[in-house]
């Protein structure tokens, strides 16, 4: 069997109501020289059942399972099987748009020395079944990425916005399977950190869904973990300004989210704790952070949805 350009990767755990959206997004690529490698992450719901049905659809989705051990291991899991020459990795509730793989695959030839890329991600209200575009998009940066911009603020956004060529996966060492968050931007700071080029793409790619009730919102738990990433890397950043930093980027998911505004409070009090002229930096990304924070308890939770969305 010819080897396919890219293998996709998705790890799905009690996935049942967005799996198959999120597959029909792959199966939907303009560029379709791919295996599509799912893993069931011991699902207690009919994941399984349903990925079974959509491979026997299409010869290129192969199905694998394991116990529940995380996200992070199942990843690895399906990247072990893998044969393409890149890796593209999407959760099991976020999408695709229909020229994702088209335009990485340019991205790369366009520049050889490239080793990893991301696209813009829009940051999508979760409504039923339905995914709505919100009016919130990541920032892309002009240039390679530094480990700053990976550490903390986390340009890539999610592994759903991840290319990455399979050699330098395997290289860097793949995903730290004790990890059930942040595991995306250390991931991320092994290949930035460790002169590994990553760049990218001027263009909305990825429907990011927002839920409340996700693992991804496990605010409290990701503030713990970052930190304790942070300090691996603490003699190359500040570690104040970080903090303050990704305290303002906690604010910012907490409140587009939609949870409680506690939450957000509390990551402003922190971040402004941790370097007041960090957190209000970058004109409007962090005055609006904190005059939203302040004013959010006013505006309810199914609004602050759409406006921070």
């Amino acid at each position: 069997m010819t080897q396919p350009t890219f293998t996709v990767v998705i790890a799905a755990y009690n996935a049942e109501r967005t799996i198959i959206q999120t597959i029909n997004s792959v199966l939907m690529q303009t560029f379709g020289d791919f295996e599509l490698i799912i893993v069931d992450d011991g699902s207690e719901d009919l994941t399984l059942p349903f990925v079974l049905r959509k491979a026997a659809t299409d010869q290129r989705i192969k199905v694998a399972t394991q116990s529940n051990r995380g996200v992070s291991a199942a990843r690895n899991l399906g990247v072990s099987k893998a044969s393409g020459k890149y890796l593209a990795f999407l959760d099991a509730d976020d999408v695709w748009h229909e020229g994702k793989l088209a335009k990485h695959l340019a991205f790369h030839r366009s520049d050889p020395a490239l080793e990893a890329s991301y696209a813009r991600v829009v940051f999508c209200v979760d409504s039923g079944n339905d995914l709505k575009p919100g009016r919130t998009r990541s920032t892309v940066f002009a240039d390679y990425c530094a480990l700053e911009d990976v550490l903390i603020e986390n340009a890539v956004c999610t592994m759903s916005n991840l290319v990455i060529e399979r050699e330098t996966f395997h290289e860097i060492g793949g995903f730290s399977s004790e990890m059930r968050h942040v595991e995306d931007q250390d991931l991320l700071a092994r290949l930035v950190g460790n002169g590994h080029l990553l760049r990218g793409i001027p263009e909305t790619l990825v429907g990011y869904r927002m839920s409340a009730d996700g693992l991804s919102c496990d605010f409290a738990a990701m503030l713990a973990a970052w930190k304790r990433l942070a300090d691996r890397w603490s003699d190359q950043i500040d570690m104040r300004r970080a903090e303050a930093l990704y305290c303002r980027y906690l604010a910012r998911r907490a409140l587009r989210s939609g949870t409680t505004m506690a939450l957000a409070r509390d990551f402003m009090r922190q971040g402004i704790s941790s370097d007041r002229n960090a957190f209000l930096s970058g004109g409007p990304r962090g005055v609006l952070t904190a005059g939203a924070v302040l004013a959010g308890s006013a505006v309810p939770a199914r609004a602050r949805k759409v406006l921070f969305a």
